[in-house]
């Protein structure tokens, strides 16, 4: 009687190895980019005449008219570090009160919760800032 080694066993094992490996690391990162990016951005306004905040809630995509501005959140995302968390988003702000030039952005780029002055919001009546991402 002759004996045999089983050989397969072993290639079966690297295979089945390798394929939980390739599967739990596409589960990973499609968890972590859902987790990061929201759906919906939340802003403060500040009225500078008058002195009070709002805060207004944005749907990502929709246009949402306050006063004399029109809004629209196009993306938001939240930062991979839970130490020094850093929101970002990218808005789009008209001015409904500029007659001539009604096409043009007075605020057209990404905003950061940790440092506003990076791209600032400048407008003689409103201060914008972000707050939160989800």
């Amino acid at each position: 009687m002759e004996l045999k080694k089983n050989i397969k066993a072993g290639k079966n094992s690297f295979k089945l190895n390798l394929i939980i490996f390739v599967y739990f690391s596409l589960f990973s990162i499609a968890f972590s980019q859902s987790n990061l990016e929201g759906s919906y951005t939340d802003i403060k306004i500040l009225d500078k005449i008058s002195s009070k905040n709002t805060l207004l809630k944005l749907r990502n995509g929709d246009l949402v008219s306050f006063e004399d501005l029109s809004i629209k959140s196009l993306k938001c995302k939240n930062s991979e570090f839970d130490d020094n968390p850093e929101i970002t988003a990218y808005l789009q702000v008209i001015d409904l009160n500029n007659i001539n030039n009604d096409e043009v952005f007075i605020f057209n780029g990404w905003m950061f919760s940790s440092s506003p002055s990076i791209t600032p919001f400048d407008h003689p009546v409103y201060d914008v800032w972000l707050v939160g991402c989800y």
